[in-house]
């Protein structure tokens, strides 16, 4: 997860570097600590433990996978602390120790899947995803949604593989397959990490465009992007909160501080960037109204509590732990960027029990 988590590492740093330049937090420096559970998933509760128990810090920011999220889960219940968790994620989970910056599936999966239907008028499904629980429950509630749409159980292919996958080409010719009947067909993708790389290369290596079959992804972001040849990527889609592309003043300031503190004007943002960086000035304006770090007094003060995001619209941590986003989907661009080709009409609320029957079912989460 390297290719994604180191990222976020850095603009996080960088963060902690731009409010100690403002005089800190409470007249006082804010120092990070950071460990690195290398992509293990046990090891980010045991990271989280040694933070707070050893290190005595005052707030958790991390995660990328859910399965990482859930391991720090009982961790910071048990011993009351709060983790900021910056990326999309499932739904189906509310905690009094997280608050989740990311989209909820009502705030990126079902609008892409909306406009694949509606727009791009897709008739049979690939939902391909990393073998692990964010992928799976979306998946799920995708093919759900799906049937209740009329889409025939037929026309939906599910597949998982493993994290770090490199033999994509069974996979893909089954794509290929699939999408040979003479109807429109789409690829949901919730692959995660670098196995993305290879599973492009072997679409493009089978002849699998664009335009042909669509891929539309929701862990691609422009740091994925950098690390690939983007030429057979190019009208490939993405669905997220933010793109790096998007014209306002804000973003503009943000990525030009973002490139000169990661060096040579080259860095690129993305939207788990910006999901923390809006948690991040909201934990300082919690710690600000409240004139304490402590657990109670930050999570009593951030309820209600707004900043601008860098669409320059208002974002407003509700009191179930989520925020309200605006949905874009992105199309790669022959220069490594998303052209923005579709937005929502208003910030969406993160619900994550968007599906009611999914509350009883998963009460205690």
């Amino acid at each position: 997860m390297a290719v994604s988590e180191a990222r976020l590492r850095d603009a996080l740093l960088m963060m902690i570097d731009q409010q100690n330049k403002r005089g800190g937090l409470l007249g006082r420096p804010l120092e990070a600590v950071v460990l690195e559970p290398a992509s293990q998933w046990p090891m980010y509760g045991e990271k989280a433990r040694q933070l707070i128990e050893r290190e005595k810090v005052a707030v958790i920011f991390g995660c990328w996978t859910s399965v990482s999220r859930k391991a720090v889960k009982p961790v910071v219940e048990e011993l009351n602390k709060l983790l900021f968790y910056p990326v999309q994620y499932e739904g189906r989970e509310q905690s009094d120790n997280i608050f989740y910056l990311g989209a909820a599936p009502n705030q990126q999966a079902l609008p892409a899947v909306g406009y694949l239907m509606e727009t791009m008028a897709v008739e049979r499904w690939v939902l391909a995803g990393t073998d692990y629980v964010y992928p799976r429950t979306t998946n799920k509630m995708l093919a759900k949604f799906l049937r209740g749409q009329g889409v025939s159980p037929d026309d939906i292919m599910i597949s998982y593989t493993p994290f770090g996958h490199t033999d994509w080409a069974r996979t893909v010719a089954d794509i290929r397959e699939f999408g040979s009947q003479g109807r429109k067909t789409a690829v949901v993708s919730t692959i995660n990490g670098d196995a993305n790389i290879s599973f492009y290369e072997e679409l493009a290596h089978q002849g699998v465009t664009a335009q042909d079959i669509p891929v539309l992804a929701f862990s691609v972001g422009e740091g994925e992007l950098q690390k690939m040849n983007v030429k057979p990527l190019v009208g490939h889609l993405a669905a997220w909160n933010y793109f790096m592309s998007i014209d306002t003043a804000l973003n503009r300031d943000f990525v030009s501080n973002w490139q000169s503190h990661s060096g040579g004007g080259q860095g690129v943002t993305n939207d788990p960037i910006e999901a923390q960086l809006i948690g991040f000035q909201l934990w300082v304006k919690a710690v600000e109204a409240a004139g304490d770090t402590g657990t109670d007094a930050v999570r009593d003060a951030i309820v209600g509590l707004s900043v601008k995001n860098l669409s320059d619209g208002d974002v407003k941590m509700l009191p179930n732990h989520h925020l309200s986003k605006p949905a874009y989907i992105g199309r790669v661009r022959p220069d490594g960027q998303y052209g923005i080709i579709w937005s929502s009409a208003a910030s969406i609320p993160g619900d994550p029990w968007f599906d009611p029957s999914s509350r009883e079912a998963d009460k205690g989460n």
